[in-house]
């Protein structure tokens, strides 16, 4: 396994805990993140705010479908589930990009899609 890759394992093990150390210590200073239809923000005091991210409760559970990895970006297709507030489970489907500088994240960007009915839709 190559460095980058280690380290976004590593991230995501911190997410699925909700380490924000662990997390944290897998990004540069002025990491910037983007989920697209939903937020972007930018340095890492605005990245630990959003780590659990407003409606949700606990740790997402997240697996790894496929990780790939050319140059310094690291992509994985994740499917998991998350907690709302209010109790009820929101499983989703993620394609997820990690720009790399000097083994730490530097940039992310998410593709998150809601499955309501099946593993698909």
């Amino acid at each position: 396994m190559s460095r980058n890759t280690d380290t976004v394992n590593r991230y995501l093990d911190g997410f699925r805990r909700s380490d924000h150390e662990q997390i944290l210590s897998c990004l540069t200073d002025d990491i910037a993140w983007t989920v697209y239809g939903a937020f972007q923000l930018s340095g890492k005091s605005a990245y630990d705010a959003a780590i659990e991210g407003p409606g949700f409760i606990g740790p997402p559970t997240l697996d790894v479908v496929r990780m790939v990895e050319q140059g310094d970006t690291v992509m994985a297709e994740l499917t998991g589930a998350a907690t709302r507030d209010n109790g009820e489970e929101m499983r989703m489907s993620m394609a997820e990009v990690f720009v790399m500088r000097d083994g730490l994240i530097c940039e992310r960007r998410a593709w998150v899609i809601e499955l309501k009915e099946n593993d698909y839709r």
